[in-house]
Parts: structure tokens; C-alpha cells; sequence
């Protein structure tokens, strides 16, 4: 984790106040004229609107508008939903599942747990359908202690791997995640190591070093016994990553390798390894900023670590979200993924939300990425658990004091898209006027979604469909899912 947050799109709160002119003479400016509003409809509603207003009086909640397709055009803003124009699949959207998340959520009461993974995970009307989730591979700056599999006293090595062990998950991750798979079994998961074990590192130590070249094979056959592990424990991994944040060895645990270390370890060690072991397991490069594509880039251009290569996964503590798509361009084949984004304690509802919205859900999607996860699921009062030197200011999508659970704008913002747009889904094209960037998605049984936020004053817009329109109003700074 880094601890630069990207600077967030500000939304400003505008509150209109129109006062009618009644008649005669004024010293003072003419009152603004009333915006035309659409007519109130009763009756069945053809879209649902889950919408989320910046002042907090509606979170995540239904509108009880009633929204229909109607023949005819309306002057001013109008989205154009295009399902005859699709882009890429949807693999899911959600969270980081870190140690210490797990920790906080493994301590809950059975009943309290038990309710709150429903919220999260289950697909059902009440519920926000999480769909993918990353873990880490050994501990990350969010666990409450560096560690790997294969941790050893100074001075010995593991050549074969013999004490491999994944004892330390034992305790709150492999049960956390078997509930939620009892919940969601066709859940995504993703996997990031922080670290190599200390051993096979250049300085010996969990945070910063490279992995010694001797150790590429050891290395690959690490992950080789953890993923076969894994399912041994019930869970299956659809993806890894090669090393989170490869780049940013400061972190504690953390390890620095180059694109061409990677380039090597992927094409001549961990892709062999994998395909020789029968597993499918995706292998995803980088995961790291949008402000260096040279080092995807620079992986995807060796033709042996390319063809083990699905894609590149990206966070944005630096560059800009459309680097995704000069990548996502130049090897239109590999897939692109955006892997990780925190928001800083204590926060800005307004501010973060919105960003996060306009900048992922929104912006990272129409930039070609799969998924969209949010750092981290939970943390305690204190953003907490973490490691020594980890981050120590990273709000969590829920704060777990004790056993009273809060939902923080990261809950909103996934729960914006995972609720509707299921894994399977496509983006399907819409055109963006002037303050309602948006973002839309075609499911598998042809329900259609849209996610519109108001980056301007209160105004009135239309979705058109089909050569129909609905025309519906949002407030400055508002987001709303229409379903259909």
C-alpha cells in the first residue's frame, strides 16, 4: 500500500433556492427561472434506481421513483444506451480480503458474522452481491505481522519446499473465506504476494530486497504448492499476481522486482510451472500504478513470458486511468484489471465517494478493466490490524469496533456496481454529456445497468433506449444504478 492518495474530482453540494416573483416592479435581479421537471408517474416501474446522495440521506437505497420508457425526445441531456456496441467482459467487482480484515470478521459473534457475509457476499434482493475478493499471499502491510509459508531461522533454506505450511491462515482467513464460498461459491479470488520468503531474498529480510536468481524455481513451485493448497482447503484461485507493487519496496512486508526479473520469472519458471502442474490459475503482471506502463508493457513484448501472460492489473496512487487503455491497446488480447485503491482515514464521504466512482467504477471500466477492487474490507477504529511501518491510515469499507459494524464509502461504491452488474456481464456503450460521466453493462439474462453520477448542479436528463426515453432527475453530486 502506498500512502499518496490520487487527488479525488471534487463534487460541490449546490442547494437552489427558487423564489417565485410575484408581481410588479423589483429592485433586485430577475428570479431564476424554475428548471422544467418531469411529470410525477404512478404505477409499475420499468428501471429501478438505487441511488446514494453526497449528504448521506440516501445510502445504497431505492428509489421509490417511478421510471418508464416513453416514445419521444426531451430537450437537454441525454444518455444513449447502446447494447449493439460491446467491449469486455465483467469478471466482478469488491474488496481486499486482508489478514486483518479476516481477523476482524473471524472475531464477530457467530450470528453477527454469519449476517453481515450474507450483506456482503449473497446475490439475493437484500443483499450487495460482492463477487471478487483478493487476498494475500503470506501477510501484507495489513496483517497484523509480516510472515510467508516457508519462514525459516536466519541462515537455513528450503530448497524443496518440505515446511511449507499454511498454518498461520488457519486462524482466521481459510475459515472466513469457506463461509463466504458457502455463500457465494462462484466467487472470484485473486492472490498477491507482498513478499518472497526472507531466504530466498537478496537482503534476507521481509520488506524490501529481490528475489535471488537461484530461487526462480524454488519460487515458482511456491506457488505451485500454495495454490494446490488452497484448494485442498476448499478454495480455488481464478488469478494471481506475480508481486504486489513490485516497484514500491518501502513497504513492510515488501520486494522489489524489475520488468525484466518478472519477464523472466514469468516466461521461464512460473508459467511452466503452473501449466506443468495442471493448473489454470490466471497469471496477472504488474499490479502496480498507471503511471508506468512501460513496465507491463515491457513484459508483454517478451513472446515467452507473454503467452502464460492474461493481463495487467493496475492501481492508481500514481498516473492517470486511461493509461489502461494505451496498454489494454497495444495487446488488445491480454486483459486489463484494476487490482487496488485505498481512501484514507478518517475521510470525506463527498470527496471519496465520488472519486472513487468517477474514477473506478465509472472511469477504470470504460478504460477496458475486468474488475474493480477496493482496499481494504475492513479495518478497526484505529485502522488496525497492520504491520510496523504499514499503512496505518487506511479506512476500511467497513470499521469493525468490537462487534458494532459502520460502512464506509468504499461499501458504496462497490456495492454500486457488484449488486447488479454480475460476473459475465459486458460494458455496452453509452455517450457522456457534459456533467453525467456513466458507465453500462449488459448481464447474461439481458438485464441492462447503468451507473450515472452528477458531477454538476441538480439537473434533469434522459436514458434513451431502444428509440424510448426516461427521464428522470439527480442532484448535484449523486450516483444512481438504473436497472432495467
Amino acid at each position: 500500500m502506498h500512502k499518496i492518495l490520487a487527488g479525488y474530482v471534487g463534487t460541490t453540494l449546490l442547494s437552489a433556492l427558487v423564489l417565485s416573483g410575484c408581481g410588479g416592479g423589483s429592485d433586485g435581479p430577475d428570479p431564476k427561472p424554475v428548471p422544467p421537471q418531469p411529470p410525477v408517474e404512478t404505477g409499475p416501474s420499468q428501471v429501478a434506481t438505487w441511488l446514494t446522495t453526497t449528504d448521506q440521506s440516501m445510502l445504497f437505497q431505492k428509489s421509490t421513483q417511478v421510471l418508464n420508457f416513453k416514445d419521444g425526445t426531451t430537450s437537454g441531456a441525454t444518455i444513449v444506451v447502446d447494447t449493439t456496441t460491446t467491449y469486455q467482459g465483467i469478471d466482478g467487482f469488491g474488496y481486499t480480503l486482508t489478514g486483518g480484515s479476516a481477523t476482524l470478521i473471524h472475531q464477530l459473534p457467530d450470528a453477527n458474522r454469519a449476517a453481515l457475509l450474507r450483506e456482503l457476499f449473497a446475490t439475493d434482493d437484500t443483499n450487495i452481491g460482492t463477487s471478487y475478493l483478493r487476498i494475500s499471499i503470506g501477510a501484507s502491510d495489513l496483517s497484523e505481522r509480516p510472515f510467508t509459508y516457508n519462514d525459516l531461522p536466519a541462515g537455513q533454506t528450503d530448497p524443496t519446499l518440505e515446511k511449507f505450511t499454511l498454518a498461520e491462515e488457519q486462524k482466521d482467513l481459510l475459515p472466513v473465506l469457506r463461509e463466504i464460498l458457502a455463500i457465494n461459491p462462484d466467487l472470484k479470488i485473486l492472490g498477491s504476494p507482498w513478499t518472497a520468503p526472507p531466504w530466498m531474498k537478496t537482503n534476507g529480510s521481509y520488506k524490501g530486497g529481490s528475489l535471488k536468481a537461484e530461487y526462480y524455481s524454488v519460487y515458482a513451485q511456491f506457488f505451485v504448492k500454495y495454490l494446490k493448497s488452497m484448494q485442498a482447503e476448499g478454495v480455488r484461485l481464478d488469478a494471481i499476481t506475480v508481486q504486489n507493487e513490485p516497484l514500491h519496496d518501502g513497504n513492510n512486508p515488501s520486494m522489489h522486482m524489475t520488468a525484466a526479473q518478472q519477464a523472466v520469472f514469468i516466461g521461464t519458471y512460473l508459467g511452466p510451472a503452473l501449466q506443468a502442474a495442471g493448473l489454470s490459475t490466471k497469471i496477472i503482471l504488474y499490479d502496480h500504478n498507471a503511471d508506468r506502463t512501460d513496465y507491463p508493457l515491457e513484459i508483454l513484448a517478451n513472446a515467452t513470458a507473454n503467452k502464460y501472460a492474461d493481463g495487467s492489473a493496475f492501481h492508481l496512487y500514481g498516473g492517470s486511468i486511461d493509461a489502461l487503455t494505451q496498454v489494454h491497446n497495444a495487446y488488445p488480447s491480454k486483459n486489463v484489471y484494476f487490482t487496488e485503491q485505498w481512501i484514507g482515514g478518517p475521510g470525506n464521504f463527498a470527496g471519496d465517494f465520488g472519486w472513487h466512482i468517477g474514477t473506478l467504477i465509472i472511469g477504470a471500466t470504460r478504460n477496458w478493466s475486468r474488475n474493480v477492487l477496493e482496499w481494504n474490507l475492513a479495518a478497526d477504529q484505529n485502522y488496525g490490524p497492520h504491520t510496523e511501518g504499514g499503512c496505518s491510515t487506511c479506512l476500511g469499507a467497513l470499521t469493525i469496533n468490537g462487534g458494532t459494524v459502520s460502512r464506509n464509502p468504499a461499501y458504496y461504491v462497490i456495492a454500486h456496481a457488484s449488486k447488479f452488474v454480475r460476473p459475465g456481464s459486458v460494458r455496452i456503450d453509452t455517450n457522456l454529456p457534459g456533467t453525467l460521466p456513466n458507465v453500462a453493462f449488459k448481464n447474461p439474462n439481458g438485464q441492462k445497468v447503468l451507473i450515472v453520477q452528477n458531477t454538476g448542479a441538480t439537473q434533469t436528463f434522459s436514458i434513451a433506449y431502444r428509440g424510448k426515453e426516461a427521464t428522470t432527475t439527480l442532484a448535484s453530486g449523486s450516483v444512481a444504478t438504473y436497472v432495467w
